[in-house]
């Protein structure tokens, strides 16, 4: 019963985040790059391409809730093919839920005047959508997808390099569009949006490592047990050049405890040696204890 209940909690919540990761990604696309001219890559940068080409060339509206169906159908069906339809299904929904965000989002038109503000603001806004969406296990398909495909078929080159090849050709068709400014704009773009994708999923998992050498290691281990309610962890080492053994201690802990354990450290033996680390992820008892 115990596991009914976190398995529907964890699917509500995945649910949750697809939702409000489509809802981020459709609004930067429709309200930030598009007005902008800004090409970052997948399916979303193509359709502002095709919307533009359209536009000025022949005239034509083709809106982006069109043009995601179009591109993404042939994606999806190669999808299927290659990857099967239950290791889809959550990027499916990703991609209807988007589709249908931009259709009824309602239309503001204005032109970008500084395009650094849109490009920071734009990758903030799609890096934090992206972060939930994969947060949740899924993507909004394009590129990502075609690249997870297109693995089972080039087993040489890795899914990480397919989809950069991918959004690469995109970018490039951007800058033969919108021009090379606006294309070092968007690279701009893009890195804001990794870094706040590995913002995203990195909250609240990330800690420190404390590793302490000190002769009066038992000590400054019961302090921190006592004090702070931390594991600590004592492994056997072995000074090479005085040739001693020591007790190595290791202790993961957060921003705010470790200033305590500095002061511990300091105050039972001002000679220990402290090493401080930065740890990407904790899971377990007294961080992540829900792994996803």
């Amino acid at each position: 019963m115990k596991n009914n209940k976190i398995v529907t909690r964890k699917t509500l919540t995945d649910l949750l985040l697809m939702i409000i990761g489509a809802t981020l990604t459709a609004a930067a696309t429709k309200y930030i790059y598009d007005p902008a001219g800004l090409v970052t890559g997948g399916v979303s940068g193509l359709s502002i391409i095709a919307r533009s080409v359209c536009g000025r060339r022949f005239g034509l509206e083709f809106p982006l809730w069109l043009s995601s169906i179009v591109f993404n159908i042939p994606i999806f069906l190669y999808a299927v093919k290659m990857l099967g339809v239950k290791n889809i299904l959550r990027t499916g929904f990703v991609w209807l839920l988007l589709t249908a965000e931009l259709y009824l989002l309602p239309q503001i038109t204005y032109t970008p005047g500084n395009l650094l503000l849109v490009s920071v603001y734009g990758g903030i806004l799609m890096g934090a959508g992206s972060g939930l969406l994969l947060q949740a296990h899924a993507t909004s398909g394009g590129s990502d997808l075609l690249g997870e495909s297109l693995h089972h078929s080039i087993r040489s080159v890795s899914v990480g390099r397919l989809i950069q090849i991918v959004d690469g050709i995109i970018v490039a068709m951007g800058l033969l569009t919108f021009g090379i400014e606006h294309t070092l704009y968007a690279m701009i773009s893009v890195f804001i949006m990794g870094k706040v994708v590995d913002l995203v999923l990195n909250q609240g998992k990330s800690a420190k490592m404390a590793t302490i050498i000190s002769d009066e290691s038992d000590r400054i281990a019961a302090q921190i047990m006592a004090t702070l309610d931390r594991g600590v962890t004592g492994l056997n080492g072995t000074g090479m050049y005085t040739g001693s053994d020591k007790r190595v201690l290791i202790c993961i802990c957060s921003n705010k405890d470790l200033v305590s354990i500095k002061d511990i450290v300091k105050k039972t033996d001002p000679r220990a040696f402290l090493v401080v680390g930065s740890v990407t992820e904790a899971l377990g008892e007294g961080f992540v204890e829900e792994w996803s």
